[in-house]
Order: structure tokens, then sequence, then C-alpha cells
């Protein structure tokens, strides 16, 4: 009974990483999109095409923000990878 509580443990932390890096990273990515987005101008369904706004400081904020939180992400997966390479070769230790 301990092997399957150790196992169903593992379970849900490896399910919630594979959530948030899997699928949590390009939805964040397509919020920045969608965040840059605002006040673009656009075609609707009959075909005409509406006139582009400014956009607002908030949108370009958030946008900013997501893209960030990409970028972030991305580099703290590429120094988690090379964390044995830096701290043999160079001495620095990340993690």
């Amino acid at each position: 009974m301990e092997t399957l509580a150790h196992t169903l443990d593992s379970l849900w932390q490896v399910v919630l990483v594979g959530l948030l890096l899997g699928a949590g990273l390009p939805a964040i990515f397509a919020v920045g999109l969608r965040a840059l987005s605002v006040g673009e101008a656009s075609n609707n369904s009959t075909g005409t095409t509406t006139a582009a706004t400014a956009r607002p400081a908030v949108a370009t904020a958030a946008a900013v923000l997501c893209f960030a939180v990409v970028v972030a992400a991305i580099v703290a997966g590429i120094l988690f990878i090379m964390k044995d390479f830096l701290d043999s070769t160079f001495g620095i230790s990340v993690f």
C-alpha cells in the first residue's frame, strides 16, 4: 500500500508539471499575443474592416509580462539542464 501511495504522489507531481510546462507556457504565450492584438484593425463576417484604435498601455504591459514569463521559464529550463556542466566547468552552482 505504501508503494501505491508513493506512486500516486509522484504521479500528480508529474501531471502538474506537464500541464504547466506542456500546455501552460503556450497558453501564456497565446494570451500575450491576444493582448498585443487589442486595438488592431479586424475584418468582421460581412467583409468590412473596422478601424484600428490605439492599444492601451495595460494590454502592452500584460503582453510584455506574458512574454517575460515564457522567456524566464525557457532560460530556467536550459540552466536546469546545464547545471552539472556549469558547476564542473565554471564552478557556477545555479540550482
